[in-house]
């Protein structure tokens, strides 16, 4: 989830990209650097001048993103209904900075907040439209889903140690044994499909409104071809009532699909609810409204 970072987290700061700027770049030496307002995790991101950004990994974990982002984002959003990070150039290690990064155009439109959007099942549709449109990208030669992706695209059973251990630590906080069931249907419901095109990451922070409507969808990092399960996570932690039910019927997808859905949605929730129980009540309380949410889904269509 985006959220603000202070300058100088995982050794970036300011003054790194202005030296980066000016040694790599220097058609763009003297352009001002500026740390954006709200910040993701994987990646420091800066504002070079008012038309661009500078993109830099904070961890060795981040770096495949660079270069699949640099190679595929420009074949894939000429098909696309909304805009795409434009790369403009791709960085190398240096200053003291030990991995590659990229400059990019800057997107217009503020991340899609619910008060940014007056009704939210329009919306929801514009999304589903977005993860169709994605999924009909010709996927010939695409990042096979694997540890680049974090393995969304893949399995959810990839994270079956981590859930269980989630469950476990959660007991008495969560309905474990309705939970399971959801995980357990999840894993059951294996994929046999042809590889698609999958984000890997729709969620709010990543979604770009303009005046209430989709602009752009950022942050390919966890992006790759395989099962597109993964995309539809965004039901529960953003979507509800009609607005959820708008975005399952545009979407569509398969009763196994949604099934891995629900084990995603399940995984990362409890995962980030460990994290946030003793520490972050407001968020804990989000983490478990969308596990609720899950289950409930389950009861209904699983």
């Amino acid at each position: 989830m985006a959220s603000p970072h202070p300058d100088g987290r995982a050794g970036i700061d300011a003054a790194l990209v202005k030296r980066l700027i000016d040694a790599q770049f220097p058609q763009w030496s003297g352009l001002p650097v500026t740390p954006v307002e709200v910040d993701g995790w994987d990646n420091r991101t800066y504002r070079l001048g008012d038309a661009m950004t500078a993109r830099l990994p904070t961890a060795v974990g981040y770096v495949p993103a660079v270069e699949k982002e640099h190679h595929w984002l420009p074949r894939l959003a000429p098909t696309l209904p909304v805009a795409v990070p434009p790369v403009l150039a791709l960085g190398a290690p240096g200053e003291g900075y030990p991995y590659p990064w990229s400059v990019r155009r800057w997107l217009r439109g503020e991340t899609a907040a619910r008060a940014r959007i007056d009704d939210l099942s329009p919306f929801a549709v514009q999304v589903a439209g977005f993860v169709l449109a994605l999924q009909r990208c010709d996927a010939t030669g695409g990042p096979l889903a694997g540890e680049h992706s974090w393995f969304r695209g893949a399995s959810p059973a990839h994270y079956d140690e981590e859930t269980r251990r989630c469950l476990a630590a959660l007991a008495g906080r969560v309905d474990t044994a309705r939970a399971r069931a959801v995980w357990e249907a999840a894993l059951a419901a294996e994929w046999h499909g042809e590889p698609v095109w999958f984000h890997g990451d729709i969620a709010s922070g990543n979604l770009l409104v303009d005046d209430g409507e989709l602009a752009a969808v950022i942050d390919f990092g966890t992006s790759g071809v395989g099962d597109p399960a993964c995309d539809l996570v965004i039901a529960w932690g953003m979507f509800s009532g009609d607005s959820r039910e708008s975005f399952r019927r545009a979407v569509g997808q398969d009763d196994g699909t949604w099934a891995r859905a629900r084990g995603w949605a399940l995984w990362k929730a409890l995962l980030n609810l460990t994290e946030f129980v003793g520490t972050d009540p407001e968020r804990a309380n989000g983490e478990l409204r969308v596990i609720e949410a899950v289950l409930a889904d389950h009861d209904s269509f699983g």
